[in-house]
């Protein structure tokens, strides 16, 4: 099947600085393959339209919030048919022009790979702990409420909730990727069925990774890196709190608080790793395509490496 784009990707956007969202648009329209964008702008007026059209990327402004989940299913929808993959991007996201690439060329090695998330830094440089087994309402509620003190008498269950006894240092199947950057296997995703829009915001990255890794693989792949300002919101406001619990109510509630056979049996799954077929030796083998002479620019903008 032919397709216009060879990946899309879209950015979900709620009162951001400008400067952030041109930011994120810029280090995905800079790839060398051909691309389409779309912000879909949740915010209550449309000042952003101004940093989509000097970008190059399409711009719908809902005029509500609908929420992470719902947003990016339009986008999905609007452009059905038009790429085989599609990324999902928050607005404080960056990377260098070579990430799209480097993910596109391994998916294509591997069918069974439905997601792939990339490595995820903080500004500094320092890695962000996003690959997860999938929670129990325990992990849950420790992480988020347990001070320090109390985190201690049960740091080997949340280090292993955290994935850091899997050896991260290769491709691995994770249950659990954030949403911050989900590289889709478009076909898959419309399988599952997409996001499911009752989480408003919070759980709605967890609830798909898990429905996709029942017949596919997610996979973290740490050859290639982007970087992200990770907010924590729900850490800083009541409002994203109640949120964020209202949603972790929806997800139990959805697959079992206690007695939960999947969960188990994909937490075991990740901790008994196999290797991840063609992906084994493909740290320095996806080569890029030469630069397209299309790729879009920002002319009011500034790139990834001079943010």
């Amino acid at each position: 099947m032919s397709y216009k784009f060879d990946v899309t990707a879209a950015i979900v956007a709620y009162e951001n600085p400008p400067q952030v969202i041109r930011r994120a648009a810029l280090s995905f329209l800079r790839t060398p393959r051909r691309v389409s964008l779309q912000i879909i702008d949740n915010s209550p007026t449309d000042a952003l339209r101004h940093v989509a059209e000097e970008c190059g990327a399409e711009y719908l402004f809902t005029g509500k919030n609908l929420g992470f989940g719902a947003a990016h299913n339009l986008a999905l929808k609007r452009t059905a048919g038009s790429s085989k993959y599609h990324v999902v991007l928050n607005p404080d996201i960056y990377f260098e022009p070579d990430v799209i690439d480097r993910l596109y060329c391994c998916m294509e090695r591997n069918i069974q790979i439905s997601l792939m998330m990339p490595e995820v830094l903080y500004p500094d440089g320092s890695p962000q702990r996003l690959c997860k087994l999938l929670p129990s309402p325990f992990d849950v509620f420790a992480r988020r409420f347990f001070p320090g003190f109390a985190r201690r008498f049960f740091r080997r269950k949340l280090e292993a909730f955290e994935c850091r006894e899997l050896d991260l240092r290769k491709p691995a199947f994770v249950p659990y990727l954030s949403g911050c950057f989900m590289f889709l296997r478009r076909d898959s995703v419309e399988q599952a069925g997409g996001f499911d829009e009752r989480y408003f915001m919070y759980f709605e990255d967890t609830d798909l990774t898990r429905r996709l890794a029942r017949h596919s693989l997610t996979v973290f792949f740490p050859y290639v890196s982007v970087h992200h300002e990770f907010g924590k919101g729900s850490y800083k406001s009541l409002r994203l709190l109640g949120i964020h619990l209202i949603n972790a109510v929806r997800y139990f509630n959805k697959f079992g608080w206690i007695i939960d056979r999947e969960r188990r049996e994909m937490n075991c799954r990740a901790r008994n790793q196999a290797p991840i077929p063609h992906l084994e030796t493909v740290e320095a083998s996806c080569v890029s395509i030469p630069p397209s002479s299309s790729v879009a620019t920002c002319a009011a903008g500034t790139g990834p490496a001079d943010a």
